[in-house]
């Protein structure tokens, strides 16, 4: 098969290609710019464009399929040739579909947690050998690409992302796979330039339910009232798992899971990450991993990339880099190190980042969620305002928003990268919430504050 990408060096985009061309496809690309590690990778398997741009002579009639990413827009060059000569445009879920058309499709769904589950999954089947196919949201310590793809594999494990499938196709990517078995961690409204009321961004996960096979399974976090509304509401003839926060302890910095078999000592830890986990031994169980197996394999999981990623540590001083952005996701993240570290000093760091973050009227759900840190911080980019278009956001905005008196707020990259290197970070645990950099914040420069603190 003759497949080419348009917008070749997004994060999904170019872990698919490299998935197809380990799959023997002959595959090419194009995209107007791409950086690391998308242009490495890209490289190491020969599928970096010559040159950057948008190529319409590369569309012609011998091209099989035709993959859309997001990053394109509906003028672009190149899909408009496709479409005049009616070739078979797919974006990136409707592929994974297709090719997934005949297997048992396990699609992990939520407004957070969906990352860290399917990573969970898959690193509890690679640990007992279980071959797979599968796309996550990423990195994995042990897997080469972000997905793999097979003829004989009769499982696919899909991340499930709410968000639009592609520039001409305005459906949420996880209402395209029909899952045969399937997980919903949580509802937080997300993503307002697209589902701009709540009530509409709960419907999609409604659509997601309705979606499954006839006689499928869905498992379910009950703790949290939306997911629960909206399953245990649903009419379509699926089976119903509901899961909730294990038991556990800490002890000495440690959490400790409690099965039948004892005391589980585990490297992640927050009730977010419990609760991923319980979501996950009903997968697992789902696939024919019993309940000891998964046990032993998840015990020496230290989590997804980006996701509570410890990046430095000594005797006194612990630094985290999380991905979280959404109000609920800096929440649990700030709640869970605060549990984790109680005698130490937390500093918790947010961008604000996203074009929901930066909105003036979505700030207020940002309410109390950083109120469990000692000292918390944010910052935002007045440019990145700007360049998504929005309303200017002030610091009296932001700090209304939050509702807390002491909260320090940066605008200016080095302003921030001085507060954070001149700090004393003696008896303290520190998080870092992105998903950008703070306008440039180097995070290898970052680990050296640990050695010196």
């Amino acid at each position: 098969m003759n497949i080419h990408f348009i917008a070749i060096g997004g994060s999904a985009m170019h872990n698919l290609a490299i998935a197809l061309h380990q799959k023997g496809y002959q595959v090419s690309g194009s995209d107007d710019t791409i950086h690391n590690p998308s242009k490495s990778r890209l490289e190491k398997y020969g599928l970096l464009p010559e040159e950057f741009g948008w190529f319409p002579e590369k569309i012609a009639t011998n091209l099989d399929v035709i993959i859309l990413g997001m990053h394109a827009k509906k003028d672009n060059p190149e899909l408009l040739k496709a479409q005049e000569l009616g070739l078979k445009i797919y974006s990136y879920p409707e592929f994974l579909y297709e090719q997934s058309k005949n297997k048992t499709r396990v699609v992990i769904g939520g407004s957070h947690g969906k990352t860290t589950i399917t990573s969970m999954i898959l690193h509890v089947l690679n640990y007992h050998d279980k071959e797979v196919d599968y796309m996550v949201g990423a990195q994995l310590e042990g897997f080469e690409t972000m997905v793999h793809l097979t003829e004989e594999n009769d499982f696919i494990v899909l991340e499930g992302d709410e968000y639009l499938s592609s520039p001409i196709d305005m459906r949420p990517k996880f209402h395209l796979y029909k899952p045969n078995i399937a997980l919903l961690s949580g509802i937080a409204w997300d993503h307002i330039n697209v589902f701009p009321t709540f009530e509409n961004y709960v419907e999609q996960f409604k659509i997601f339910t309705d979606s499954m096979v006839n006689g499928g399974s869905m498992v379910y976090n009950e703790e949290d009232i939306e997911v629960k509304n909206v399953v245990e509401s649903s009419t379509n003839h699926i089976k119903k798992y509901a899961y909730t926060t294990p038991q556990h302890f800490i002890e000495n910095g440690i959490t400790y899971l409690e099965t039948s078999e004892g005391n589980l000592p585990l490297e992640i830890f927050g009730k977010h990450n419990l609760q991923n986990l319980a979501g996950a031994k009903w997968i697992c169980q789902h696939m024919g991993i019993d309940e000891d197996d998964f046990y032993e394999a998840i015990a020496n999981f230290k989590g997804a990339s980006k996701r509570l990623e410890k990046i430095a540590e000594n005797n006194s001083t612990v630094i985290f880099k999380d991905f979280a952005h959404s109000p609920s996701k800096v929440s649990a993240t700030t709640n869970a190190v605060k549990n984790q570290y109680s005698n130490r000093t937390v500093l918790a760091c947010l961008e604000l980042h996203t074009y929901s973050s930066l909105n003036a009227e979505f700030l207020a759900e940002y309410k109390g969620a950083l109120d469990k840190a000692d000292d918390a911080v944010v910052f935002y980019s007045p440019h990145a305002v700007k360049i998504k278009q929005l309303e200017e956001v002030t610091k009296e905005q932001i700090a209304k928003a939050f509702e807390r008196e002491d909260l320090i707020i940066y605008t200016n990259p080095q302003e921030f990268k001085e507060f954070l290197f001149n700090r004393d970070l003696e008896n303290s645990a520190v998080v870092l919430m992105s998903s950008g950099n703070y306008g440039g914040l180097d995070f290898e420069e970052v680990k050296s504050l640990v050695s010196v603190s």
